[in-house]
C-alpha cells in the first residue's frame, strides 16, 4: 500500500515537472527566436541598392556600427577600470597616512578624507578648465604673446616648432605624441558612436577615421592641451567638430634629495691630432675654469701621431709647472685619427674605478657651472647627460674687421646673431665609465670625422637608462674654419658639408652678404641723391 502510494506521488511530480519544462522551453523559444524578415528589415533608402546587394551592403554597415559601439563600450569599461585602480590608490595613499600620523583611523574617516580629496581634484582641474583659453580669449600684450596652434591629420603633423628634423611637416616620431593623437581620435570615435538618450541606434552614422578631416592643438604649459576635431557629418557641408582639453593637475612632489658632489671627479677626455694651437688656447681656458676654479678634475688626451707631439707635450709640461698640476695623462697612437677610437681609448685607460667621464673637443669651450650640470645629470647606471652646446657663429661676419672682434669671453653671448643650439650635434657627453663600458663604447670602425656620437647616442636611447638632453648654457663651440675631406665616404662628407654651411652665420646675415651688391648699389644710388639735391 505504502509502495503504491510512493509510486503514484513519483508519477505526479514526474508530470509536473514535465509540464514546467514544456512551459520554460516555450517561453524561452517566444523570447529568443529571431523576428521575421518583415518586421526588422527598415524603409529602404533612396538612391540604395536594393535586393541582395542592398541587403549585404545594410548589414555590412549595422556590422560596423555594432563594432564600433562594442569598441566604445571596451574603451568605457578600461576607463572604469583605471578609475577604480586610481581611487582604490588613493584610498590606500590616505589611510597610509592616517596610519603615519595618529595609527589606523575610523573607516569613516577615512572615506571622508578620500572623498575630499577628490573632489579637492576635481575642483583644480575645473579650475584649469576655465583658466586656459577654450571658451573665450584673454587680452595679449603682443604677438609674441601668442601660443600658436598645431594643425594634424590622420598622417601628419604641420608644426611651427620643427625640432631636430627641421620639417614643417611630418608623421609624429615621437611615441608619446602618437600616442597623445592616436588616444584623442579614439576618444573622438568614441563619443560620436555612443547613442544618445533618444536615438535610434540603428539608425545613427557609424564614424570611422575616414571620416576624420583635421585636428588643430596647443599647450598651455601651466594650463593644459586643448583639442578641436572636425569630422565629415551626415550630410554635404554639414561637419561635426569635437573639443577636448586635458588639464594638467597640480604639482607633485617626486624627490627631495641633498647632492654632494665635493667628490665627484670627472675625467675630461679629448682626442687630437696636429692643432697645437687650439689645444694651447683650450688649456688657457682648462686653466682658469678646471684648476683654480673647480679642482675635481682629471684630463686625458689622446693623441694621434707624431706630428706636432713634441708642441702638445710641452704645453701639458708647462701647465704641470706653473700651476702644479699633475691629474693629466697623455696617450699617444700612431695610427689614422679616429674620434671615436681615441676617446674609446681614454675612457678605458682609466683604472681608477667608476668615474664621470666627460667626452670633449679641443675647440670647446665651457664654464665651471657647466661641470657642475655635468656632476648632476649623470648618474651611474641611471643617466646620462647630453647637454645641447650653443655654436658660435664666425667672429669675422658678426664683428666684420678683426680689430672689431672682441676677447673671446666676451664673444660668448647667447643671442640669435651670434650663433645657434647645435641640436644635432652629440658628441660633447656626460656619462659613467660604468655605463659606457656597458653599454659597449664607441664603433671603432667609424674613422675620420663624425658618426660615432650618433652612433652610441642610440645605444643609450635603446638601453634603459635615461638621456638627460637639454640646452647648455656653460658649453660652447668656438668657431673655426671647417675642412671636410675628399677622403671621406659620401654619407659622412653631406654631414660635414651641413655642418659647415651651418657654422658660418644667421639666416639674415648669410642673406646680406648674398644681396651685397645691390644693397651697395641701393646706398650709392641713396648717396648719390642726397648729393644732388645739396
Amino acid at each position: 500500500m505504502f509502495r503504491r502510494g510512493l509510486v503514484a506521488w513519483v508519477s505526479r511530480v514526474g508530470v509536473v515537472l514535465t509540464v514546467a519544462c514544456c512551459c520554460l522551453s516555450l517561453l524561452y523559444v517566444l523570447a529568443c527566436s529571431p523576428h521575421s524578415e518583415e518586421s526588422q528589415a527598415p524603409l529602404p533608402r533612396a538612391n540604395a541598392p536594393t535586393g541582395k546587394e542592398g541587403y549585404q551592403a545594410l548589414l555590412q554597415e549595422r556590422e560596423e556600427q555594432h563594432r564600433h559601439y562594442i569598441s566604445s563600450l571596451k574603451k568605457q569599461i578600461s576607463q572604469l577600470k583605471e578609475a577604480l585602480q586610481e581611487r582604490s590608490e588613493q584610498l590606500k595613499s590616505v589611510q597610509d597616512s592616517l596610519e603615519r600620523a595618529a595609527g589606523a583611523p575610523p573607516v569613516g574617516l577615512l572615506d571622508g578624507a578620500a572623498e575630499r580629496n577628490h573632489a579637492d581634484l576635481q575642483e583644480f582641474l575645473r579650475s584649469q578648465l576655465g583658466r586656459a583659453e577654450v571658451h573665450s580669449g584673454v587680452k595679449l600684450p603682443s604677438e609674441y604673446a601668442v601660443v600658436p596652434f598645431e594643425s594634424f591629420t590622420l598622417q601628419k603633423v604641420y608644426q611651427l616648432e620643427m625640432g631636430l628634423t627641421r620639417h614643417p611637416e611630418e608623421k609624429p616620431v615621437r611615441k608619446d605624441r602618437r600616442d597623445e593623437l592616436s588616444e584623442t581620435l579614439e576618444t573622438a570615435l568614441q563619443a560620436l558612436n555612443t547613442p544618445r538618450d533618444g536615438d535610434n541606434p540603428q539608425q545613427q552614422k557609424a564614424y570611422s577615421p575616414s571620416d576624420f578631416m583635421e585636428g588643430i592643438s596647443r599647450t598651455e604649459k601651466d594650463k593644459g592641451t586643448l583639442y578641436e576635431l572636425t569630422f565629415k557629418g551626415d550630410r554635404s557641408q554639414e561637419f561635426r567638430r569635437l573639443v577636448f582639453f586635458r588639464p594638467f593637475g597640480p604639482l607633485m612632489k617626486v624627490k627631495n634629495e641633498r647632492v654632494d658632489t665635493a667628490n665627484m671627479l670627472i675625467n675630461i677626455i679629448v682626442p687630437l691630432a696636429k692643432r697645437a694651437d687650439k689645444f694651447r688656447h683650450f688649456m688657457h681656458n682648462f686653466r682658469e675654469v678646471c684648476v683654480r676654479q673647480d679642482g675635481r678634475i682629471h684630463l686625458t688626451v689622446v693623441y694621434f701621431g707624431k706630428d706636432q707631439m713634441s708642441e702638445v707635450k710641452g704645453i701639458l709640461e708647462n701647465t704641470s709647472r706653473e700651476i702644479n698640476f699633475k691629474n693629466f695623462t697623455l696617450i699617444q697612437l700612431n695610427e689614422e685619427f679616429s674620434r671615436g677610437r681615441g676617446l674609446d681609448v681614454g675612457a678605458r685607460a682609466w683604472k681608477g674605478g667608476n668615474i664621470l667621464l666627460f667626452f670633449c673637443d679641443v675647440d670647446i669651450y665651457f664654464t665651471a657651472e657647466f661641470l657642475d650640470s655635468c656632476r648632476l645629470n649623470a648618474q651611474p647606471g641611471k643617466k646620462v647627460f647630453y647637454p645641447v652646446l650653443f655654436s658660435q657663429y664666425n667672429p669675422s661676419l658678426i664683428y666684420g674687421h678683426h680689430e672689431n672682434i672682441p676677447p673671446i669671453e666676451q664673444q660668448l653671448v647667447i643671442k640669435k646673431d651670434t650663433g645657434f643650439w647645435r641640436d644635432f650635434g652629440f658628441g660633447m657627453t656626460c656619462q659613467y665609465r660604468s655605463d659606457f663600458i656597458n653599454i659597449g663604447g664607441f664603433d671603432v670602425d667609424i674613422k675620420g670625422w663624425g658618426g660615432e656620437d650618433v652612433h652610441l647616442y642610440r645605444k643609450y636611447l635603446h638601453s634603459n637608462l635615461l638621456v638627460v638632453r637639454a640646452p647648455s648654457r656653460g658649453l660652447f663651440h668656438l668657431w673655426h674654419e671647417k675642412r671636410c675631406a675628399d677622403e671621406l665616404p659620401p654619407e659622412q662628407y653631406k654631414m660635414c658639408m651641413q655642418s659647415k654651411a651651418m657654422n658660418e652665420a644667421s639666416h639674415g646675415q648669410l642673406g646680406m652678404l648674398f644681396f651685397r651688391h645691390e644693397i651697395e648699389a641701393h646706398l650709392r644710388k641713396q648717396k648719390h641723391g642726397t648729393g644732388k639735391k645739396t
